[in-house]
């Protein structure tokens, strides 16, 4: 199962966003799990929890570089949700970007 977590400055609409994601998940039998949390949590949820991937909301895309510099070494990618898609709460699109991520960065391993 592939941990998509998402974080953004009060997990409130990214609560949302995580739910589409998990009910397309869900509707296609994909193994994974989607879920929302508050940016300052970031450390000790993905300690605790080891996710796959990390999704900023748009609203801390101001924190991409630091997050990445700390997670991507250790195999997490991280990337910022679109603008558009985030305000759309398209799922869809979210998760499809999310899993392009983890297979590229399953390529990259494979090498």
């Amino acid at each position: 199962m592939k941990r998509i977590y998402l974080f953004c400055a009060l997990g409130m609409s990214t609560s949302l966003v995580a739910k589409k994601m998990q009910d397309v998940a869900d509707k296609h039998s994909l193994p994974v799990e989607v879920k929302a949390f508050p940016d300052n949590k970031i450390d000790v949820i993905v300690e605790e929890f080891h996710p796959d991937i990390i999704l900023l909301g748009p609203q801390v895309k101001f924190k991409f570089e630091e997050t990445a510099s700390k997670y991507e070494p250790k195999g997490i990618p991280v990337a910022v949700i679109d603008l558009e898609d985030y305000g759309k709460v398209d799922g869809e699109r979210i998760l499809k970007r999310a899993i392009k991520i983890l297979k590229e960065k399953a390529v990259k391993e494979d090498v």
